[in-house]
């Protein structure tokens, strides 16, 4: 019973962040992103726990760290300078100010504000909506097989059943505190799951001798890689391993669910503060999770974890549970949980918001917090049904992001890009993804089409960021400058 008075107990602290929030919440900007008044802690840690989900303890650390080795640890490390640090020093301040200035709450919105145009704010939600869903679905998925594993042997072990208990308790803290709840829960998850991957690495390392045991029985195996390889600092497959870290890296630069939580920081100095805390918060989360993923053959090959190797997914499920105590499995699972729940409310208080204002014209608390139900029930059915649509998860970081870029960071900058050159920009953002990977499904299979995906992201963020300035340059005569532009102006103190 212990098992089920933990997982109580978090779920109740999590409901009760989120009734506590309901006073708070007095308009539509207060539920979406917080009335404009988050100070950095908690800004800082909504925006880390939102990166992070169970998808990266789970699904990237393992698989990651199977075929780089200790390499995979520079995932993690550029994570935090990159999608991070330089994230925040480039982009938040002025997604604040310009945000505050148009009056407006969604990247849809921001959009069509800066070019003029309500038929790209349109544009925009269709693309959140169809790609954030299964995105969101994935998390659910990685999720499930840690309480598939923690659960063994009582009804939680059904995946259906313990990813819709998940559904349920995000579904309720959101409905009643929106963001605030969000973000209150971050600043509890997030410390959780730093005290959790100190707990981790500390008891992997004891497993495997220390680091120099670890370090030395990874330089030992060569099945399928040049012996040693997986102990070097660049790992088997340095290109591979650089469009991770570009993907993983920038891929944040153009997210929505992101790109929110700059809009409702309360102001420029807590911007900063919630910057270092952000970067600190980034570098033990994610380059502790790729750190200990990156020793996860070591353990097989040690003998310590029995895995086969085929399903990538199962393997630190694998580990967690042989290698890990009763006691220190039920804070994996928190942790696990904090990860996903943090990651499921920030893509629900984008999509819904988005879909709401956008779609329905519909700017009113209840509408929107209804849609927020219905987006995380959609989430559910999505991640346990098979269906054509789960196969856009593996393209649904590259393809958003790659849309939302250029037209975005661009739009932050400089005054003189046109409407052609921000649509154009995010058309051929978003038709790098999905035109090549319907390409390579005929031609090949979707099993190729989907290990294209992380180069096919890359690439779709970089012909984002190039074509949004050149067509603008191209068009500046026949296009004219938005009146949107009158937002763009140097940061000020």
């Amino acid at each position: 019973m212990w098992k089920y008075v933990v997982l109580a107990l978090f779920f109740v602290a999590m409901i009760a962040v989120g009734i506590l929030s309901h006073r708070k919440i007095k308009t539509a900007d207060d539920f979406v992103i917080g009335g404009r008044r988050m100070g950095p802690w908690l800004s800082a840690f909504s925006y880390v726990t939102t990166y992070f989900s169970a998808v990266i303890f789970v699904g990237y650390a393992g698989r990651f760290g199977w075929g780089f080795g200790v390499s995979a640890t520079w995932i993690g490390i550029a994570n935090a300078v990159i999608g991070t640090l330089l994230a925040w020093l480039l982009l938040a301040e002025r997604t604040r100010r310009m945000t505050s200035d148009m009056g407006v709450s969604t990247l849809a919105e921001f959009l069509r504000h800066r070019y003029d145009s309500k038929t790209m704010e349109i544009a925009a939600a269709i693309v959140v909506f169809v790609f954030l869903i299964p995105y969101s679905a994935s998390v659910y998925q990685g999720l499930g097989y840690i309480m598939q594993s923690f659960f063994e042997g009582t009804g939680l072990e059904n995946m259906q059943l313990s990813m819709l208990v998940i559904a349920v308790i995000t579904g309720i803290y959101v409905f009643f505190g929106g963001y605030i709840s969000t973000a209150v829960n971050g600043l509890i998850q997030g410390v959780i799951m730093m005290g959790g991957i100190g707990l981790l690495i500390a008891r992997v390392l004891k497993v495997l001798g220390g680091l120099d045991g670890g370090l030395e029985t990874m330089a030992a195996i060569s099945d399928g890689v040049p012996a040693g390889s997986l102990a070097t600092t660049f790992g088997p497959s340095p290109f591979n391993l650089l469009v991770l870290v570009l993907m993983t890296s920038f891929g944040t630069f153009g997210l929505p669910q992101m790109i929110a939580k700059y809009s409702g920081i309360k102001s420029k100095q807590a911007g900063r503060r919630a910057t270092i805390v952000s970067l600190v918060g980034s570098l033990i989360i994610s380059g502790g999770a790729y750190f200990m993923g990156g020793f996860s053959r070591a353990l097989v090959e040690s003998g310590h974890v029995p895995f086969d190797g085929t399903n990538l997914d199962r393997l630190m499920p694998a580990i967690f549970q042989v290698i890990l105590s009763p006691e220190l499995m039920a804070i994996l699972v928190i942790l696990m949980l904090s990860a996903s729940m943090s990651t499921l409310a920030s893509v629900v208080l984008v999509s819904a918001p988005t879909f709401s204002k956008t779609i329905l014209g519909l700017n009113r608390i209840t509408p929107i917090r209804i849609l927020c139900l219905v987006f995380v029930l959609i989430s559910y059915v999505v991640a346990t049904t098979k269906t054509p649509i789960v196969t856009l998860m593996s393209f649904s970081w590259g393809a958003v992001s790659g849309a939302f870029i250029g037209p975005y960071i661009w739009g932050l900058y400089s005054k003189r890009i046109t409407r052609a050159g921000a649509w154009a920009g995010m058309m051929s953002g978003l038709g790098t993804v999905v035109l090549s990977a319907v390409y390579i499904a005929f031609t090949q299979t979707m099993a190729v089409a989907t290990s294209w995906a992380p180069k096919l992201a890359v690439l779709a963020l970089c012909v984002s960021m190039v074509v949004t300035p050149v067509v603008s340059l191209l068009t500046t005569r026949i296009s004219k400058i938005p009146e949107g532009s009158r937002y763009v102006s140097p940061a000020k103190e």
